[in-house]
């Protein structure tokens, strides 16, 4: 007998299904998921949590008339099976293969690109007033987790659609968890929704009671529906959404899928907006993943069987070496040093600080601004702030490391995980673009280290530093050099000389230093002396050795694992403009002026000409007048 998933390449071939055939595909659908990210890597627990849910939205609805606007994106690889993309799937996150995320180039049924969280309901009004403008026939979906919901983004758009009154449907996927377990008040809340059993049993009742109150004419009718708010009030889960203009059906087994569409029935008779609650368990049908679903949320390839890794790390990763460095300092200088994070604490190596010191770690919930602000505060009242976030969504808080921290001066040390680019998650988090958008603030200091004992140092130089301060380092684990055992202030905008002084000038920052020295050997070997110097501070720069070394050299290569545009390259070429340095030609190296897709890190290194064979070909080839750089002055000027 042929399997039922073999038989669905669109969204229209699921309606042929009974309720018993739909739940068969799901076990099938989940068996699938565990057989391709097994070997492929990627998105596991989330995307084993949506099974069902994906099935019946695609069943009630006709995508893509109808819209479903999905979340970040990573929870959309049933979406992907079941619209049409079931035999790329051993592709994705591959160069040349499928995206891990949503992608308009890739499927009309993918309405809306998203790689950052709690954008969903915005996206989905703006296409429910289009709808209205235009006099369409649609339904639309938005699906949005509760971790989302720590985002103030998600709660704006509540608000707005609230008071629109716009007709929209909201999925609320509650599984208590984001990539870190789910905190504050909100996810209180849905627990207790969630959970209470009371509180359920109170709800059916009283809606039973209020469904059966008549409604009689005049002041009487008033008073009846004063009643039935009360009774609401009081005594019905989801009063928050019902107090922002919204329907509240739920709380609802997200696994039931008769449950589901029976729902989603309910919710298109009812005029205005509805909110959705429904509960899942992120890492469903595979036990692994539903007891650790963090440590599943993204993986590379594994063993089924007992869930290993099978690719084994040889060094230390750099999140896990800040992290230790954190605890370092808060052991040397005491409980006025803090650590904040937007939850990421284990992706950032933040846990390793939170088992340490628990009282002086605050894990902020995906709110990468109240993250920064709480920082500002935090400094503000004496404290000593470590801030670790994701490059790629640091910036998401860009207006408070402007106005709340770098304005004031406030001695703040950011630290950007993943900076550069991390490889198969693609566009949406590459960090490409963090030395641009922080070179541009006042007050800002930027460091990047080469190496995983350079970084320790940062760190520290960072948290001594009397005002903003951001260090940026890469995804994955370091070279493998030993660590001092003590951590050294670093002066302050100073570079570091690493090889004799040569023929050209390679100066290169962060993880591009080491390709760098492995490009100057083999320079060397074509009878080229390179010299490379480490910038180690994109800002300020070392103004003195700079203006020793352009006095030296004609040509000069920068080397930087960020975008061309504002970055470390434009620094320099800034400086030399500005100190009036004449006789230099500048080859820059670096991402170009365009969203970089996924692969491998080596991969796209290679591309962009970012590794040592890279760096070495546009070098020698720049040397040897084969391919022009940047003059200074222009020969028109």
């Amino acid at each position: 007998m042929s399997k039922l998933l073999d038989q669905i390449d669109s969204p229209k071939q699921l309606k042929k299904l009974s309720n018993k055939e739909l739940n068969i595909l799901s076990k099938e659908i989940r068996d699938f998921l565990l057989d391709t990210i097994s070997e492929t890597g990627g998105h596991l627990a989330s995307n084993l949590g949506v099974v069902e849910l994906t099935i019946a939205l695609h069943y009630h609805l006709n995508s893509p008339q109808d819209k479903i606007v999905w979340d970040v994106g990573h929870q959309s690889y049933t979406h992907k099976i079941l619209t049409g993309r079931k035999d790329r799937m051993s592709t994705i996150r591959q160069k040349d293969g499928l995206s891990g995320y949503l992608k308009k180039s890739e499927s009309e049924h993918d309405i809306i690109e998203a790689g950052h969280t709690s954008t969903s309901i915005s996206s989905a009004l703006g296409l429910a007033l289009a709808r209205k403008k235009f006099n369409r026939d649609q339904k639309i979906y938005s699906v949005i987790g509760d971790g989302a919901l720590t985002a103030g983004m998600a709660f704006e758009a509540l608000n707005n659609v609230g008071h629109l009154k716009e007709k929209m449907n909201v999925i609320l996927n509650d599984n208590n968890m984001s990539i870190s377990p789910n905190v504050g008040a909100i996810s209180n809340y849905l627990t207790k929704v969630r959970t209470d059993p009371v509180i359920s049993k109170l709800k059916d009742d009283i809606e039973f009671i209020i469904e059966k109150i008549p409604k009689i004419g005049g002041g009487v009718a008033k008073a009846v529906e004063r009643v039935k708010k009360g009774l609401k009030y009081v005594f019905i889960t989801g009063i928050l959404f019902e107090e922002l203009g919204f329907t509240y059906l739920g709380p609802i087994d997200g696994h039931n899928i008769e449950q589901l569409l029976q729902n989603f029935k309910k919710a298109d008779k009812i005029d205005g907006p509805v909110l959705i609650h429904i509960h899942t368990t992120k890492g469903k049908g595979y036990n692994l993943a539903e007891e650790k679903p963090s440590k599943y949320h993204g993986v590379s390839p594994f063993d089924i069987t007992n869930g290993e890794s099978k690719s084994h790390r040889k060094y230390k990763t750099y999140s896990q070496v800040f992290g230790h460095t954190a605890c370092k300092i808060r052991k040397k200088l005491g409980n006025q040093v803090v650590a904040i994070t937007a939850a990421m604490a284990s992706g950032t190596g933040l846990d390793i600080f939170q088992e340490e010191y628990p009282e002086d770690f605050y894990d902020v919930g995906i709110a990468e601004q109240h993250a920064i602000t709480l920082s500002a505060g935090m400094a503000r009242g004496g404290l000593k702030p470590l801030v670790s976030i994701y490059s790629t969504f640091m910036q998401r808080a860009y207006d408070q490391i402007i106005e709340d921290v770098a304005l004031q001066n406030l001695p703040i040390s950011l630290f950007l995980d993943r900076a550069g680019l991390v490889g198969d998650d693609g566009e949406t988090h590459h960090g490409a673009f963090d030395l641009s958008y922080l070179r541009l603030i006042p007050n800002m200091v930027i460091m990047a280290p080469r190496d995983e004992n350079m970084l320790q140092h940062m760190v520290w130089t960072s948290v001594l530093h009397q005002g903003p301060s951001a260090v940026r380092y890469p995804r994955g684990e370091g070279i493998g050099v030993s660590l001092d055992d003590e951590m050294k202030e670093i002066e302050l905008g100073t570079a570091e000389i690493l090889t004799d002084p040569g023929d050209i000038l390679i100066l290169s920052v962060g993880s591009m230093v080491n390709p760098s020295l492995e490009a100057a050997k083999m320079l060397k070997n074509m009878g080229i002396k390179a010299e490379v110097i480490d910038a180690r501070f994109v800002k300020p720069l070392d103004q003195k050795l700079l203006l020793e070394k352009f006095a030296k050299y004609e040509k000069v290569v920068t080397v930087e694992e960020n975008t061309l545009n504002g970055g470390f390259g434009s620094g320099v070429i800034e400086f030399i403009k500005d100190k009036n340095i004449k006789g230099i030609s500048i080859k820059r190296l670096g991402l170009p002026d365009e969203f970089v897709t996924h692969g491998t890190m080596s991969e796209l290194r290679a591309i962009y000409n970012l590794d040592s064979e890279g760096i070495t070909k546009i070098t020698e080839a720049f040397f040897k007048g084969n391919l022009e750089g940047e003059l200074w002055p222009p020969k028109n000027a």
